[in-house]
């Protein structure tokens, strides 16, 4: 019966996707169960090397900005926590995105853009259970945006395998551990012959377990907070 399970489970995340990049697209973030793999489709239109490297960069600066407010203003010692992991998986991969990029015609962004800015403003402006909850939202938005920009540069069958395989592994809700119970579990990228695109899409390869496990940390914590 386990077994069973198990395998319907792992059906119904291989058959899920879709999002576009869109953001707010496809269930909201409350409806989505804890555990659950994937917040984009692997067919997702492919963008320029410029356009995915700027994205992308600039989604990892706002993390780091929230996050940083969390670790002063969260009331929640695990929102804390998850803050300064935060911080440090999106300092790491910005800068590995920056080597990626290194040959490629791509600018990387100086400051967040408009929209992202008032993302942080407003957040910086909340206070209590209040911050805590637009926080963990935030990063929810975040990470499933990310992770659909990430699988546009995936084999698609591989990613398809990668869902299979964590379904599979999960003892829990929660989705195993990448560097431990998934390191011999490897994402393809996409094939090309251009060599920049070629590390970029390398990257999102090494990315995109670490951002899921993030995205699944978050919607724990989200459930949490709706529990108290």
């Amino acid at each position: 019966m386990r077994r069973m399970g198990l395998l319907c489970v792992a059906a119904t995340i291989v058959a899920s996707g879709g999002c576009s990049d869109t953001e707010g697209s496809g269930a909201p973030a409350s409806d989505r169960r804890p555990g659950a793999v994937g917040a984009g489709g692997a067919g997702a239109n492919l963008r320029s090397d410029d356009d995915f490297v700027q994205d992308v960069a600039i989604k990892n600066m706002t993390a780091i900005e929230l996050s940083r407010l969390a670790v002063g203003k969260a009331g929640n010692s695990d929102i804390k926590s998850f803050a300064q992991v935060v911080m440090g998986d999106a300092d790491a991969a910005g800068q590995k995105l920056k080597s990626a990029a290194a040959t490629a015609t791509t600018s990387w962004p100086a400051q967040l853009d408009d929209a992202h800015r008032k993302t942080v403003e407003d957040l910086a402006a909340k206070h209590g259970v209040d911050f805590d909850r637009e926080y963990v939202e935030a990063m929810i938005d975040g990470y499933q945006d990310l992770t659909a920009k990430l699988e546009s540069r995936l084999d698609v069958q591989s990613l398809a395998e990668w869902k299979t395989a964590v379904a599979g592994r999960a003892e829990s809700k929660a989705l195993p551990e990448p560097s431990t119970a998934l390191h011999d579990v490897k994402l393809r990228p996409n094939r090309t012959a251009n060599e920049s695109s070629a590390h970029i899409n390398q990257w999102a390869a090494d990315t995109y377990p670490v951002a899921q496990k993030r995205l699944d940390a978050a919607r724990t914590l989200q459930n949490a907070i709706k529990e108290r």
